[in-house]
Order: C-alpha cells, then sequence, then structure tokens
C-alpha cells in the first residue's frame, strides 16, 4: 500500500510561492517547447522561451530536470483550464506566457490560484520523475514514519517530495529572489497571501483589456443549469442566442460473438445556446 500524505503539505506549501508580478510564472511559456528540441545538451537552455538569466543557469546545471519541468508546464495550462472551464474567468490569458494579460500580473485570487498550482505541479512532477527513476540525482522517497492500518504495511517507491520541492522551489522562485532575513521575508509572504485573499477580483463579465478579462461575450453557457456555467451567471445578465447544432455520434451498437461490436453513426440536432 502507498500513502502520500506529503502531497498535502506540497500543496500548502506551494501557497507560500505566490508574488504580485507575473515574473514567478513566465516559465510556463515552456509548455510551447518544441517536441523537436532534444534538451540534452547546455546550449539548448537559452532556446527556452520565458526563462531569466538565472533560471538558464539552473537549466544548465541540471539539464536532466527539464524535460519534468516543460512537462509540469502543460499540465499547469491543461489543470488551470480545466478547473475554470465554466468559469467567466476560465483561464484563456494562461495560454498567452510569457506575455501574460494584466488578469495574471494583478494580485488577485485568479493570479493567486495559477502561482500556487504552477509551484505546486512542478514540485509534484519532479518528486514523480524521482520515483519512475527518470532523474538520475535522486532516489525513493521515505517511507512514512507513521505505521499503516492494520493489515497493511509500506512498500513500493514514495516520492520524493523533499527533493521535489527542494529543485522546484530553486526553479520558481528564481524570477524573485530577494536577500531578506528569513523572519523579515516570512512576514512579507504572509501579508501577501493574506492580501490576495481580500483583494477583489474583476468580474470579467466585459471585455476590459485594462483588468486582462476577456469577457463572456459568445461564450457557451447552459440554460438548464443551476452552477457557474448557467446562462444567467456566464452571460451576467445580459442574455443568450441559441443556435442548433449537428452532433455525429456511434449508436445502434451490437457486439458480435466473438469479439467485436459494430455500430452505426447516427446524427442529431441538439440545441446550444452562447451570451449576447
Amino acid at each position: 500500500m502507498r500513502a502520500r500524505p506529503q502531497v498535502c503539505q506540497a500543496l500548502l506549501f506551494a501557497l507560500a510561492l505566490q508574488t504580485s508580478v507575473c515574473y514567478g510564472i513566465k516559465w510556463l511559456a515552456l509548455s510551447k517547447t518544441p517536441a523537436a528540441l532534444a534538451l540534452n545538451q547546455t546550449q539548448h537552455c537559452k532556446q527556452l522561451e520565458g526563462l531569466v538569466s538565472a533560471q538558464v543557469q539552473l537549466c544548465r546545471s541540471n539539464l536532466e530536470l527539464m524535460h519534468t519541468v516543460v512537462h509540469a508546464a502543460r499540465e499547469v495550462m491543461k489543470a488551470c483550464r480545466r478547473a475554470f472551464a465554466d468559469m467567466r474567468w476560465n483561464c484563456s490569458s494562461i495560454e498567452l506566457a510569457p506575455n501574460y494579460l494584466l488578469d495574471l500580473e494583478r494580485g488577485t485570487r485568479e493570479s493567486a490560484f495559477v502561482y500556487a498550482l504552477s509551484a505546486a505541479a512542478i514540485s509534484h512532477a519532479i518528486a514523480r520523475a524521482c520515483t519512475s527513476g527518470d532523474l538520475p540525482g535522486c532516489s525513493c522517497g521515505p517511507v512514512p514514519g507513521e505505521p499503516p492500518g492494520p493489515g497493511n504495511r509500506w512498500g513500493g517507491c514514495a516520492d520524493n517530495l523533499s527533493y521535489g520541492l527542494l529543485m522546484g522551489a530553486k526553479f520558481s522562485d528564481a524570477p524573485m529572489k530577494v536577500k531578506k532575513t528569513g523572519s523579515q521575508a516570512n512576514k512579507l509572504m504572509r501579508l501577501h497571501n493574506s492580501e490576495v485573499g481580500r483583494q477583489s477580483s474583476p468580474d470579467f463579465c466585459m471585455k476590459n483589456e485594462k483588468v486582462g478579462s476577456h469577457g463572456t461575450q459568445d461564450r457557451q453557457c447552459n440554460k438548464t443549469s443551476q452552477g457557474s456555467d448557467s446562462c444567467d451567471l456566464m452571460c451576467c445578465g445580459r442574455g443568450y442566442n441559441p443556435y442548433t447544432d449537428r452532433v455525429v455520434e456511434r449508436c445502434h451498437c451490437k457486439y458480435h460473438w466473438c469479439c467485436y461490436v459494430t455500430c452505426r453513426r447516427c446524427e442529431r440536432t441538439v440545441e446550444r445556446y452562447v451570451c449576447k
């Protein structure tokens, strides 16, 4: 049995890695790294978009990490879009990395989420890469100190969260390293995190480049939903327009002994709605 209570610690620790400017997440532009770039030579590091000089240096000295870091950047992009798919703010501006709009430059809850998600993703990806044997510089993490449940025992290869947190913090914190005393730095970090939670976010109803809002015009909404994807909430009271869409799907499937399934392709018309 494998247990990962340390993953929760990683997510909590990640909340402390936020800053009020977008420099700390410009590295998410690595999600656009072409597959043709092998990342097996130090000169490749300067070709990577969104890195500051300190991160380029980390790349050169830890080249084996970079495929994992690129993977983490791609996972952040997908996770953020998935988490906010049905919200007015749908995390679409994250795809503009490293040239973000103001919604990710201002100290709002949305930007705080992206910072925390990014910090957690890179640390967790590195920890898992250690477990998988993809990184020669690290190995399995320690077996948890607490006893397992009755009838169970610890086994397998635990995630090396300590190494993941160490290297993840080195990379994601590199753009905003400031020489401060430990107590002063911790105090400023706590003040910032508290302030982020108190600041109001734009409603993201109308397009407004000053706050980085794309607006919700032409966004698809759900007429029957009571949630955040409902036409009432998504369209901000402006109303919505219906349209019909033709959907082709498999139907009348039949199992044949043995062992395959044949289906027909059926077409139906569905009504959808977009915000005015």
